[in-house]
């Protein structure tokens, strides 16, 4: 893995960013003591963004799903009476 010194980081910056993106880490020093790695970032490609509706289809839903457990949440609200 290539290492730099900060200095040469300065000056060659873009270049070395532009490396870094195409997959070839590099580490940048001071005084020949390793600081910091820069690697690229894994961001998703334009066919893997994502979406609402990914699941469409692949998840059910129950017809009375907003009224599921109103019986035992009315019995906690009745209890105190």
């Amino acid at each position: 893995m290539l290492t730099v010194n900060i200095h040469e980081a300065k000056t060659h910056l873009s270049r070395l960013v532009e490396q870094a993106a195409r997959g070839e880490p590099f580490v940048i020093a001071k005084a020949s003591r390793p600081l910091v790695k820069v690697v690229p970032l894994e961001t998703p490609t334009a066919g893997r963004v994502r979406r609402l509706g990914f699941l469409a289809g692949e998840v059910f839903v129950p017809d009375d799903f907003d009224r599921m457990g109103s019986a035992a949440i009315e019995r906690l609200f009745e209890a105190d009476t």
